[in-house]
């Protein structure tokens, strides 16, 4: 399959990489038509995701590929398969100015012939494919140096906000009146105490699996779920509820 698109001249094989190095955003593409390298690109930037930098190769990539002549095909050739998801993803996300841009060719490039197609596939690394290995060994021959601190990196910068923000919730949190009111401290298997995170989204659930009372602590914490009183104002509004010897006020 691969053999084929190679050779054909109506295909247009777009092979990337991208990466960040010493805090700068490196992204390089060459582009195969009829088994001949016909354009290399290279990019760097500053302050910017490796998703974004991916997404952004990807886009350079097809509008050359839109402007070439007699092109029906376009295979994208990538490592990061997840970053081409994003292209599709009809959710907001912080990469939808990328995806806007790269899904305006393809919109040009399928109402130039509607048999006119395009492909994603996933390359990773220790396949040693002779085509990602080239774009891979360019990438890393270029060695940019830093013109700016560390600290101030684009990575560094959304961690600092976001302790910040932890922080800030935190003090806010224990001068609450309300903290006593559906109040739940989440501790790991090792007892400390789980922390908001700023990485990958912060996916703290996974952290409940070692305790199955936990879990369920934190489900009725969360969803207000238990059959008490007040889990039946809440859903049963038209119903009065109060405690049978009617000196005590409803759970």
């Amino acid at each position: 399959m691969v053999l084929e698109a190679s050779s054909s001249s109506s295909t247009a094989i777009i092979v990337l990489d991208a990466s960040i190095k010493n805090d700068i955003a490196i992204s390089i593409l060459h582009m195969h038509i009829a088994n001949q390298s016909l354009i290399k690109m290279l990019h760097h930037t500053v302050f910017i995701t490796t998703t974004e930098v991916e997404l952004f190769i990807i886009r350079c990539g097809i509008n050359q590929a839109c402007s070439k002549e007699n092109i029906s095909k376009i295979v994208v050739v990538t490592n990061s398969i997840h970053a081409a998801k994003k292209i599709f993803n009809t959710m907001s996300h912080p990469y939808q100015g990328q995806a806007v841009a790269i899904l305006s060719n393809l919109c040009q490039f399928f109402t130039k012939n509607q048999s006119n197609s395009i492909e994603f596939w996933e390359c990773p690394n220790q396949l040693n494919w002779n085509l990602h290995k080239a774009v891979d060994r360019d990438s890393k021959l270029f060695n940019p140096l830093p013109s700016f601190p560390s600290k101030t990196s684009w990575d560094y910068c959304k961690k600092v906000d976001c302790n910040d923000i932890i922080n800030t919730w935190k003090m806010t949190f224990q001068a609450s009146d309300g903290k006593e009111c559906q109040f739940l401290d989440l501790v790991d298997s090792n007892f400390n105490a789980i922390e908001s995170s700023y990485t990958k989204r912060g996916l703290w659930l996974q952290l409940f699996g070692h305790s199955n009372s936990l879990c369920a602590r934190a489900t009725r914490a969360i969803t207000n779920y238990a059959l008490i009183g007040e889990y039946q104002l809440r859903f049963f509004i038209k119903k009065e509820f109060k405690c049978p010897c009617g000196n005590f006020p409803i759970e």
